[in-house]
């Protein structure tokens, strides 16, 4: 038992901890993985659009389509989670009227993706 917690104490000293990454690093890294699955997307799309004109089994064509839209709330997520840590963090810490329109901004957003 004792080995064992030595052994974790020693793992987790030699984590070397990165630095905090800055706003522009992680825009940017964010921004090519939206774009580098968004080009996912497009040729899987291509290709559920071949299968349909080649009148492939339709169960078949559904699976890619379901597979195609969970990679777009994918991006969706991606695409919201820097809105989350880059827009409204610096809506807040403007002030009360950019914090309420990117609240407001949000609510919106949810309300179409729900009907």
């Amino acid at each position: 038992m004792w080995i064992t917690f030595i052994a974790k104490v020693i793992y987790f000293v030699n984590i070397k901890i990165p630095p905090p990454l800055d706003g522009d690093y992680m825009k940017n890294n964010i921004k090519k993985e939206t774009l580098r699955r968004l080009k996912i997307i497009r040729g899987h799309l291509e290709k559920v659009a071949k299968m349909v004109e080649e009148d492939k089994y339709c169960i078949d064509v559904l699976q890619q389509s379901l597979a195609v839209q969970n990679a777009l709330k994918k991006v969706d997520g991606l695409i919201l989670d820097q809105h989350l840590h880059q827009c409204v963090t610096e809506a807040i810490k403007k002030g009360n009227s950019k914090k309420e329109k990117s609240i407001q901004e949000l609510l919106k957003v949810f309300q179409f993706s729900n009907k």
